[in-house]
């Protein structure tokens, strides 16, 4: 483990070493960011960081050094705090300077005073994140992450705090009380807002342990707090995420790995949970929110924890099985030992998703492209290297496009299946709108970060009648994939039917060793970040190409048509670790698509969904 275990546990006292030491001068707070980054670089210490994804808030404790990895899913407004405040010690007179960054509420001891006229008090800003769980994470990717987590922690009882405050389930006392011993107990407290910063009259804030359950009952909701996750039935914290530095870098679903300050200070709670106590601790010129707004940006903090963050990075990808950043120097030594055995990982999840597909090999050929895809950059409003697939002719009756999920969960990082049933299309949210009485980004199914595969199936729609918010939801589909069309469209030609198609898939994943399927990952998320280029001497054969296959039959190819080709000859050589076309590569695109065009000519039109 790390030495100096301070770091992890006490970083408000690094940083106040740092404040000390250097005053107003602003170099302590880059001082403060060096000494993290350096940790990090330790003994393997970011894994024995804990991590909010991992550990149970109850189990961490107040103000250590956490770790989150997340989707911002929504962006606040700007908020300014105190960065350095001067308090008064009302018997000796002395003064002191205290930072108020990486934090939320403005530490006094029993006997000070905050001195608002002080000319040495600074107001700086801070930008805040609503950021969830990474949407759709694969099972197998969140265990990996716990297996290589080594921080241990246990429930905060197993420490003993500074001192004694009341818990949460004192206020679920204190409502029952009469008002005056109410008024009595909050009198004798000293509590304000100033520059974005609760400040209280008591030396130290006291860790909280509550369930959900308990803090729904405290807060006297009407309705549950919604967290605001885009899928349905995704576990995990959202969390108010406080950024200080270079916060630009960062847009809606981007991905990001945080290092830094855990807030539950019970404080914002109790703001939130009385309106009116609200209203008479906050400073007049921020009580201009609505109720509703205050309710979405100041959750209790016990649901959703405040993180200040010290270091953060935009992911790459989420899959633990590869570095997290593949451009760096020590990251090539391990891409370059995956490629050289690419051709054989190749093979064997070729036949393994051919096996998937009852037997179809031209379909899992396919299945591979798509997988390794990637809008690699957007030319006008055309999105170039985007490869969505339509599998048509799957089985009727049966749980096959159910199961054929499943595998596709076992090999990418982050997935959702949406079953296009009238109800769901009727009922569910798919469009992220903004709820202009809140100030909030309302998420819907389709706020998803990039690179997350998106299964819609189709084989469960029938017959019904689309309302308002169905016809919405469709038109938002249409938009995403080009509705039934997609930009590859393969009638699955089905080697074999299982009787048991459960028994027959389950089989198949219970075939392939852990480190083969490991291998599988690996392939399918690395193929999407080489770089790939097509040489003047190979575009210029293209284009002659594309002329002579003209010149036989103008309405055999077209524009489109050839876009297509390339965007599958891209593939096709990634896929094989070629990063630049080669003649037979082309050819081999040209061959699949003739497979694929032939097949479809083949099939008489049954309905939308099959061919």
């Amino acid at each position: 483990m790390p030495c100096g275990e301070d770091w992890l546990s006490h970083p408000l006292g690094i940083v106040q070493g740092f404040f000390a030491q250097n005053g107003v001068n602003p170099d302590w707070e880059k001082k403060v960011i060096e000494y993290f980054k350096e940790k990090l670089k330790e003994n393997n210490a970011p894994k024995w960081v804990p991590s909010l994804n991992e550990v149970p808030l109850h189990y961490l404790k107040p103000n250590s050094f956490v770790k989150f990895r997340c989707m911002i899913q929504d962006m606040f407004d700007p908020e300014f705090y105190m960065g350095v405040y001067e308090t008064v010690n009302q018997n000796t007179k002395a003064h002191v300077l205290h930072f108020g960054k990486y934090r939320d509420v403005a530490e006094c001891g029993p006997q000070q005073e905050l001195d608002l006229n002080s000319p040495r008090n600074t107001t700086l800003e801070r930008q805040t994140f609503y950021c969830v769980p990474v949407p759709g994470e694969s099972t197998w990717v969140k265990e990996a992450y716990v297996n290589a987590n080594q921080a241990r922690v246990s429930p905060s009882t197993s420490y003993t705090p500074s001192r004694h405050k009341r818990s949460y389930e004192d206020d679920d006392d204190m409502d029952l009380q009469p008002n005056k011993q109410k008024d009595q107990h909050a009198g004798a407290r000293q509590a304000g807002s100033v520059g974005g910063l609760q400040w209280c009259g008591e030396p130290k804030r006291l860790e909280t342990e509550a369930s959900t359950g308990q803090q729904l009952n405290s807060l006297n909701l009407s309705s549950p707090f919604d967290l605001n996750f885009p899928l349905p039935g995704e576990k995990g914290p959202a969390c108010l995420v406080k950024v200080y530095e270079d916060w630009d870098c960062f847009k809606v679903n981007d991905i990001l790995e945080l290092y830094g300050i855990l807030s539950v200070d019970p404080v914002l709670s109790i703001l939130n949970n009385d309106e009116r106590d609200a209203s008479a601790l906050l400073d007049p010129m921020e009580c201009t929110d609505t109720a509703e707004e205050q309710r979405v940006h100041s959750p209790p903090a016990s649901l959703v924890p405040r993180i200040h963050v010290i270091l953060a990075q935009k992911l790459q990808h989420i899959n633990p099985l590869l570095p997290a950043c593949l451009n760096k120097e020590e990251s090539k030594t391990f891409v370059s030992s995956f490629m050289s055995e690419l051709s054989p990982v190749r093979a064997e999840l070729l036949g393994f998703l051919t096996h998937a597909l009852l037997g179809d090999s031209l379909a899992a050929e396919y299945l591979i492209l798509h997988l390794i895809s990637t809008v690699y950059t957007r030319r006008d409003v055309l999105p170039l290297g985007k490869f969505t697939v339509n599998l048509s002719g799957c089985p009727r009756n049966s749980t096959f496009t159910e199961h054929l999920y499943r595998i596709i969960q076992h090999l990418v990082p982050a997935s959702f299946r949406l079953q296009m049933t009238i109800e769901n299309m009727n009922h569910l949210k798919f469009i992220p709108h903004k709820d202009y009485t809140a100030n909030r980004l309302v998420s819907g199914l389709l706020q998803l970060p990039s690179n997350t595969s998106l299964v819609i199936d189709e084989t469960l729609l029938e017959q019904g009648q689309l309302d308002t918010p169905g016809v919405h939801n469709v038109t938002a589909l249409s938009n995403l994939i080009t509705w039934q069309k997609a930009d590859c469209q393969i009638h699955l030609q089905p080697q074999l039917i299982p009787p048991n198609m459960e028994e027959y898939m389950n089989s198949l994943l219970s075939a392939v060793l852990p480190s083969v399927l490991n291998k599988f990952r690996i392939y399918l998320t690395l193929l999407r970040f080489l770089e790939y280029s097509i040489s003047d001497e190979i575009t210029k054969a293209v284009e002659d190409d594309f002329v002579e296959m003209r010149k036989n039959d103008p309405q055999s190819i077209t524009a489109d048509d050839l876009h297509q080709l390339l965007v599958v000859a891209r593939c096709l050589s990634l896929s094989a670790g070629q990063t630049t076309l080669s003649r037979e590569r082309w050819l081999r695109a040209k061959q699949l698509e003739s497979l694929r065009r032939t097949r479809l000519q083949q099939q008489k039109c049954v309905n939308g969904n099959e061919l």
